[in-house]
């Protein structure tokens, strides 16, 4: 298609004629019948077209122009344009417009046939140029997309350097290669600065000798880099020549890179390993191994030290006979704490590497212990664990002085090395011991039966001493031998092992792996070791791990196990101390927010309660009024004595045992007891009517009252009666209570539920102990009664048993005072009154306004304070203050450190600490205090013992 013409004339039989011409001389015609259809013949394939003047004036050519702006890049098609010799307007048109055609060749008729002709032939000649180049192009452009996916699944990249205008020229493979991005523009320099130091001055070399005109060399280098970006080192494989000018000029070298590191890093590893297997030859005892290994592998790493230590488990230690070092590097040969290893010895012991990089950056290791460590010539280490049978035996190190990437392939020689060093040091064990053994032999032949009867009874010996179970039993599930340790491990006797089966004594659903991994080792030959249950004679399980091996005869085999039982203990112990842990955590926690929302509510009450005492105490009002004042104040006491009890349960409060009035506590909490316990519960209160005052701390007594009714309640789920009883007992020397003689108040709360069996009710009152499960007890209740009542003087029984609930006992010595009573507010006002001036200190507002009415009744000139700070400033100018009553918790200055401060340039002024938190930080324990809220009689009487 593309050799034939096509013909757009419209006047006359002008295309006729031209196509029966073209006919006649071997050339392929088509006429088209307007510009739309010499459009799709062109989309077909032409060679050239051949228009008339006519064709160009008679019709706009937009169509024909678009089609030969879109041609591609290798296409233009040629257009012989037949014009009218005469210039009229119309030709003038015409040609004006040939512009648009492009290529064109312009012929003025009248003209002779082979004027045409050779034109036209010239026409399909250009064109067929135009196919040939894009078919050309086409197949440069498939054999350089053949020759990109054959170096890009060569894992290659290429190289080229302008030699005249010390331009370079890298694809991102090459960049890669020197760890640089691929839209970073590179020069030699980068080049240079990426060889690795040990291989620029040879790479230079090479490169001056392929670009010398005088020798052009073959540039075949291998080198490594260090990444600009990534700092990695690489080893690359580069070839190239140079180019050169008639003149002997180099003009460029190009060439090609292959990166070579995994190739390197296993001839590195095969050599290594090769001469390690060399030095084997020469070495035998196991010290010489371990050094032998820790100097080759020190020198192919090159690094500054290597070492093989063995693990003492007894002593706790690591010891290394003798390590490699680099010149100048300090040995570290001999005995090691495990300590010393801190958190790493855990991760070894699991069989975990420990790979630092940079000691300096690591968290692990820096700061001081970075110190240290480069004070031994270490900036990066690798510490590689040894395991035999699962416990760690050894530890490969090696260290380096400079900051070091640790690869792949380095990890993977020094695993390899760890190992092989191993396995040579077990081989080098047992070949002394062959070799003991084979002196012994030779020792025997003098005495035999001597020697023999000795060896049988060190036998036997061995036997019946070991600890671990041993066995000689057959693949049918019978034992024909078995160490007295069965006895003492599981309690079966001789006889009874011996004659059942040893599936009978395994675990039902260990029994079936067990069997099958006997089975397996009998088909392969190899030893085993696997982990079952297995029957003691008591009716219980114990975890045993076995290893067995098959004997030559392939009838029997011998077995160890060893007993997990303390093991297992031991990680569920640690496993219950970390849940004590957090439960100890959650209820400090519990606590703080405790204390801190106790400690802003005493904030708030104290104003409240100090001005409704206000009110009470001066009669103001009506009756009326004076009712709902008595009110407001009764709310305000029991929100005062609710955050006496958070501050209890938080533990925030400490103990403050007075004279209580037991009966009268006991009856006040009925209410508070039956709204916890729940409609279920019927609660009975049994009080008896002459109970004396008992020595206690009234906020905990009544938070132990609550703990023990709680419990309670949780033992009866589906109901039961809760009773309460308080009493007078006389003690003697032989009471369940263990107390000493004498007179006690006993408090019972007895249920009528579950009950507890006698290994719970052993560990009742220890501390975390609970059986309500993780999240609905913390283990703390009992224990903290127990406290309480042990720092009383006191004592807790409890009695229970399964099913028939439970009684538990708080027992508190009779107080040989009158129970506190409230005070004589008149009196003290009395005898506190016309002391003089009072410094009043408050952050809050309304807790100073409230103070300073309470001082002022009492007969204080009352000078305020918002802060500490202020208080200072009125102090240092002398003003003359006969008391400091000063908040504790305030922005600043807390109100202990003003009390040093005033004690410090005023030693003879009294200052009362008062707070919102019983529990208050540093505060020295003599010191006057006074808790949020009070009302103005506690005031009065704190203020009276401190002025006295």
């Amino acid at each position: 298609m593309h050799k034939r013409v096509l013909i757009l004339a419209p006047r006359g039989r002008d295309a006729a004629i031209a196509a029966e011409l073209l006919a006649r001389h071997g050339i392929d015609a088509q006429i088209c019948s307007d510009q739309s259809h010499l459009v799709e013949m062109l989309e077909q394939g032409a060679g050239t077209v051949l228009i008339t003047e006519e064709a160009l004036a008679t019709s706009p050519l937009s169509e024909l122009a678009s089609w030969v702006a879109a041609q591609p890049a290798w296409s233009d098609v040629p257009f012989v344009v037949l014009a009218n010799g005469s210039r009229s307007p119309r030709s003038i048109s015409a040609t004006d417009r040939l512009a648009e055609l492009g290529n064109v060749v312009l012929l003025e008729r009248p003209l002779h046939a082979e004027a045409m002709l050779g034109a036209i032939r010239s026409s399909l000649k250009a064109r067929d140029r135009q196919y040939q180049l894009r078919d050309t192009t086409a197949q440069l452009r498939e054999s350089e997309e053949r020759l990109r996916l054959a170096v890009e699944n060569a894992e290659m990249g290429f190289w080229d350097v302008d030699a005249v205008n010390d331009r370079l020229i890298w694809p991102a493979r090459t960049k890669a290669m020197f760890g640089i991005s691929p839209d970073v523009p590179v020069t030699m320099a980068d080049f240079y600065n990426g060889l690795h130091p040990d291989d620029r001055e040879a790479t230079s070399l090479a490169y001056a000798a392929a670009a010398d005109p005088a020798t052009r060399a073959l540039y075949d280098v291998e080198y490594r880099t260090i990444g600009k970006e990534d700092g990695v080192e690489r080893w690359v494989a580069a070839k190239g020549r140079g180019v050169f000018d008639a003149a002997g000029r180099c003009l460029r070298v190009a060439g090609s890179v292959l990166e070579i590191t995994e190739r390197k890093a296993a001839e590195i590893r095969r050599v290594a390993l090769v001469d390690f297997a060399e030095a084997l030859k020469d070495v035998q005892e196991p010290a010489g191994i371990a050094s032998a290994a820790a100097r080759i592998l020190g020198e192919t790493l090159c690094v500054t030290r290597v070492g093989y230590g063995a693990i003492d488990h007894d002593a706790e230690t690591l010891y290394v006979d003798r390590d490699w070092t680099a010149p100048g590097v300090e040995s570290l040969a001999g005995t090691t704490s495990l300590r010393d290893y801190g958190s790493f010895i855990d991760s070894l012991k699991r069989g975990e590497f420990t790979v630092i990089a940079d000691a300096r950056s690591d968290p692990r290791t820096s700061g001081a212990a970075a110190d240290a460590l480069e004070a031994k010539s270490t900036r990066s280490f690798v510490n590689a664990p040894v395991l035999e049978r699962g416990r760690l035996a050894a530890v490969f190190f090696v260290n380096d002085g400079k900051v070091r990437n640790w690869s792949d392939a380095d990890l993977a020689l020094i695993r390899e090395f760890a190992e092989r060093t191993r396995s040579a040091v077990e081989r080098a064990r047992g070949e002394h011991a062959l070799r003991d053994s084979e002196a012994r032999l030779r020792e025997l032949n003098e005495t035999l039966e001597l020697q023999v009867e000795a060896r049988v009874a060190e036998r036997d010996r061995l036997w019946n001493l070991s600890q671990d179970m041993l066995a000689r039993a057959d693949y049918g599930g019978m034992m024909s031998a078995v160490s007295p340790a069965w006895t003492q491990v599981l309690g079966w006797s001789e006889r009874e092992l011996l004659s059942n089966g040893y599936a009978t004594f395994m675990h039902p659903d260990d029994a079936p792996p067990t069997l099958a991994a006997i089975e397996n080792m009998r088909d392969t030959g190899q030893p085993a070791r696997f982990e079952n249950r297995i029957s003691t004679r008591d009716g219980g399980w114990k975890p045993i791990e076995w290893t067995v091996a098959p004997e030559p005869d392939g009838v029997n085999f011998i077995a160890i196990g060893r007993d997990l039982s303390h093991a297992k203990a031991r990680e569920a112990e640690l496993a219950r101390a970390q849940d004590a842990l957090r439960q100890s955590q959650k209820m400090e926690a519990m606590g703080q927010l405790t204390g801190g929302v106790a400690h802003d509510f005493n904030n708030l009450l104290t104003p409240i309660v100090g001005s409704l005492d206000m009110l009470q105490r001066r009669g103001i009002g009506s009756e009326r009024e004076q009712r709902l004042i008595a009110g407001a104040m009764q709310s305000a006491e029991r929100a005062r004595t609710l955050v006496q009890r958070l501050l209890a349960f938080a533990r925030r409060q400490p103990l403050q045992a007075v004279s209580v009035d037991v009966a009268a506590l006991v009856a006040g909490m009925g209410d508070l007891v039956e709204s916890t316990t729940g409609p279920q519960i019927r609660v009975v209160m049994d009080v008896a009517e002459d109970l004396p005052p008992g020595r206690a701390d009234p906020n905990q007594l009544e938070m132990a009252l609550l703990n023990l009714s709680v419990n309670a309640r949780d033992a009866m789920p589906d109901g039961g009666t809760l009773r309460i009883t308080a009493s007078t007992e006389t003690v003697d020397g032989d009471h369940r209570s263990q107390l000493a003689s004498g007179t006690y108040i006993r408090l019972s709360v007895a249920d009528t539920g579950t009950g507890m069996d006698e290994a719970t009710l052993a560990r009742a009152i220890e501390p975390f102990f609970s059986t309500k499960g993780i999240g609905q007890g913390t283990g703390l209740g009992l224990s903290s009664v127990h406290g309480l009542a042990s720092q009383l003087g006191g004592a807790l029984t409890i009695e229970s048993q399964p099913g028939m609930g439970t009684t538990v006992e708080l027992w508190l010595p009779v107080s040989t005072e009158a129970a506190d009573l409230p005070s004589n507010a008149n009196r003290l006002e009395e005898e506190v009154s016309d002391r003089g001036v009072a410094l009043l200190v408050d952050d809050e507002e309304l807790v100073r306004m409230s103070t300073a009415d309470m001082l002022a009744d009492l007969g204080f000139a009352v000078v305020e304070a918002s802060s500490a700070d202020e208080a200072v400033r009125m102090l240092e100018r002398d003003q003359a203050f006969d008391v400091v009553v000063t908040d504790h918790l305030m922005p600043g200055m807390t109100g202990t450190e003003l009390a040093r401060h005033v004690q410090h340039i005023r030693p003879e002024l009294p200052v009362l600490l008062v707070s919102g938190y019983a529990e208050m930080a540093g505060v020295d324990a003599d010191r006057p205090r006074l808790t949020k809220p009070f009302r103005k009689d506690e005031l009065a009487t704190t203020l009276l013992a401190l002025l006295h």
